[in-house]
C-alpha cells in the first residue's frame, strides 16, 4: 500500500527548494561577481600599472635630449659635471621604469613595440654617450653636428617607437576598461534575471502552498463553523486526498453526518414532545370536559328528577284526597321534567354520535314541513316551561324542504330551550320561519342576557359557553349541536347579540339538499317520534 504523503513532506520539500534556491542564487551570483573581479583585477594590476609606468617611461626620456644640449652648453667642469650627473639620474629613473614594466606581463604584440623601443632608446643612448664623450675635447664641434642630427634623429625614432607603444597601451587599457563595464553590466543583468526567476519560483512556490494546503484548510474550517451553527448543506473537499488534509476532510464528512443523525433526532424528538404536548392538553381536555359533563349532570338531571320524585310523593301522600284537576297539574309537571330529561339526552347522543362519527350516517333526508315541525317544537316547549312566551310567526301556511325532520327537530328545540334558559325574566321569545331566495329562514330571537361580544365567535364551538351565564347550568354542546346538523343540510347559522338587550339566532336552509335523495316520501309522521315522547 502506498504510503500517504503529508503535509509535513510537501512543507519540507517547499523548503528545500527554497533552501537550493537560495544556494543556486548565490553560488550564481559569486560566480558573476569573480567574473566582474577578473576583469577589474586585470586592470587593477596590470593596465593601471602599465599606464603609470608608460607615463614615467615618456616623462623621463623627454629630459635627457635637453640635459644633452645643457652638456654641451656647459662651460665650465662643473656645469658638465653636474649635467652628467642629471643624465645618470635619469637613466637611473628610465631603467627603473623599464625594469618594473618589463615585470608585467605583456601580449606579443605589445612586447614586440617594447623591444622595438627598447632597441632604439639604447641606440640613441650610445649616441648620446659619444657625445658626451666628445663635449669635453677639442672635438665640441663634432659633438655638437652629432647631437643636431644623429642623437636627434636616434630620439625621434625612439620617442615615435615609445608613441606607437603608449598608444597600444592606451588602446588595450580603454579596450580592458570597456570589457569591466560589459562584465558588471553583464552580471546586474544576469542577476536581476536569477531575482526575476526566484521571485516566480518561489510566487508558484506560495501558491502551491496557497492552494494545497491553506485554502482547503481555511475551507474545512468554515465548514466546521457552517456544521456548528447547524448548516449540513456543506460539500466536502477533499476526502481523495491521502494525507492529513484528507483524514481532516473525512473526519468532517463523519462529524457531518452526525450532525445529521442529531438534527434529525432532535427534530423527531421534537415532534415527540409536541406530540406529547398535544396528547397531554387532549387529555387533560378530555379530562376537564368530564369534570364539566358531570358537573352538568349534576345539575340538568337533578332538577327534573327532583320535581318527578316531589311531585311523585305528593301525589302518593294525598292520593285520596286529591282533586281531578290537582292531579292532572301535578302529571303535567311531571310529564314536563319527563320532557326536559329526554330532550337533554337527545341533545347529549345525538351531538356524541354527530361529533365522534361520520355524520352522514344518521343523516336521512326526506321531504317535511318546516311550519309544522317549527309548531310542534315551540309547543313542546311551552309544556316542559309553562311560564314561557314563546310567539310563533310563519311567513307561509307551507314550507316545505328536504332534510331530516328528528336533526331539525333537535335544531329548533335547542335554540329555542337556550331562549328560555338565557330569558329569567320572562321575556317574549320570537320564532320566526319563511322563504327567501330559495332558502327556508328561521329565526328564534330572546331579550335575555344576551352574548359578550369576545364570545360571539365562539358560541358555536363544543362545550364552550359564554363568560356571562356562569351561574346558568348547561352543557356547552346545544349550538355545536346546530351548526354541525345545519352544515350537513348545506346550510349556515349565525348569531347577533349585545350582552343585556337579548340574542338573535338566524338559521338558514336550502329547499332542496346539497346531494338529493333519489326517493323522498312525504315525512306526515314528522312529529309522531315526539309525539311519542309526549
Amino acid at each position: 500500500m502506498k504510503q500517504p504523503r503529508s503535509i509535513r513532506f510537501h512543507l519540507s520539500l517547499v523548503f528545500f527548494f527554497f533552501f537550493l534556491l537560495v544556494i543556486v542564487l548565490g553560488l550564481f551570483s559569486i560566480e558573476r561577481l569573480s567574473g566582474f573581479n577578473r576583469v577589474s583585477a586585470d586592470i587593477r594590476d596590470r593596465w593601471l600599472p602599465n599606464t603609470r609606468l608608460i607615463g614615467d617611461i615618456n616623462n623621463f626620456p623627454s629630459d635627457l635630449p635637453a640635459a644633452e644640449g645643457t652638456n654641451l652648453l656647459s662651460s665650465t667642469t662643473g656645469e658638465m659635471v653636474a649635467s652628467e650627473a642629471e643624465m645618470r639620474e635619469l637613466d637611473r629613473s628610465i631603467a627603473q621604469a623599464q625594469s618594473s614594466y618589463e615585470k608585467i606581463p605583456h601580449e606579443l604584440p605589445e612586447s614586440d613595440l617594447y623591444a622595438d623601443f627598447k632597441a632604439k632608446w639604447t641606440q640613441y643612448r650610445s649616441i648620446v654617450e659619444r657625445v658626451v664623450a666628445l663635449s669635453p675635447t677639442d672635438r665640441k664641434a663634432e659633438a655638437v653636428g652629432t647631437y643636431m642630427t644623429t642623437s636627434r634623429a636616434a630620439y625621434d625614432a625612439a620617442s615615435d617607437a615609445l608613441g606607437r607603444l603608449t598608444d597600444r597601451n592606451v588602446a588595450e587599457a580603454r579596450a580592458a576598461s570597456d570589457r569591466e563595464d560589459a562584465a558588471y553590466r553583464e552580471a546586474r543583468w544576469l542577476i536581476e534575471v536569477a531575482m526575476v526567476l526566484a521571485g516566480a519560483m518561489g510566487a508558484g512556490a506560495l501558491l502551491y502552498v496557497t492552494r494545497s494546503i491553506s485554502n482547503p484548510l481555511l475551507d474545512l474550517a468554515s465548514g466546521m463553523h457552517r456544521l456548528a451553527a447547524n448548516d449540513t448543506a456543506i460539500k466536502v473537499q477533499g476526502t481523495e486526498r491521502r494525507d492529513e488534509i484528507g483524514e481532516m476532510a473525512r473526519a468532517v464528512v463523519v462529524f457531518r453526518s452526525n450532525a445529521i443523525e442529531l438534527i434529525l433526532s432532535q427534530r423527531g424528538l421534537a415532534q415527540q414532545a409536541s406530540m406529547l404536548e398535544e396528547k397531554l392538553a387532549h387529555e387533560q381536555g378530555l379530562t376537564q370536559l368530564q369534570r364539566n359533563f358531570v358537573s352538568m349532570a349534576s345539575h340538568e338531571f337533578r332538577t327534573p328528577l327532583t320535581i318527578i320524585d316531589a311531585h311523585a310523593q305528593r301525589l302518593i301522600k294525598m292520593s285520596g284526597r286529591l282533586r281531578g284537576e290537582e292531579v292532572a297539574e301535578r302529571a303535567g309537571k311531571i310529564r314536563g321534567a319527563v320532557l326536559r330529561i329526554t330532550n337533554l339526552i337527545d341533545t347529549l347522543l345525538n351531538s356524541a354520535r354527530l361529533a365522534d362519527r361520520e355524520g352522514k350516517l344518521y343523516f336521512h333526508p326526506t321531504v317535511m314541513d318546516v311550519a309544522v315541525l317549527l309548531h310542534d317544537v315551540c309547543q313542546l316547549h311551552r309544556d316542559i316551561a309553562p311560564g314561557s312566551s314563546i310567539v310563533e310567526s310563519v311567513g307561509a301556511t307551507s314550507l316545505k324542504m328536504v332534510g331530516d325532520p328528528k336533526l331539525l327537530f333537535q335544531v329548533l328545540s335547542n335554540l329555542i330551550a337556550n331562549a328560555v334558559k338565557y330569558s329569567p325574566g320572562g321575556g317574549p321569545i320570537r320564532v320566526s320561519a319563511k322563504i327567501d331566495s330559495g332558502e327556508i329562514v328561521t329565526i328564534v330571537e330572546d331579550r335575555g342576557v344576551g352574548i359578550p361580544q369576545a364570545d360571539i365567535d365562539k358560541v358555536f364551538q363544543r362545550y364552550y359557553r359564554g363568560s356571562n351565564v356562569s351561574g346558568i347550568v348547561g352543557t356547552g354542546v346545544g349550538l355545536y349541536l346546530v351548526k354541525v346538523v345545519v352544515e350537513l343540510h348545506g346550510g349556515r347559522v349565525t348569531a347577533e347579540s349585545r350582552e343585556g338587550e337579548g340574542a338573535r339566532f338566524t338559521v338558514r336552509l336550502p329547499v332542496e339538499p346539497p346531494e338529493p335523495t333519489p326517493t323522498l316520501e312525504l315525512a306526515e309522521g314528522a312529529t309522531g317520534h315526539h309525539a311519542d315522547a309526549d
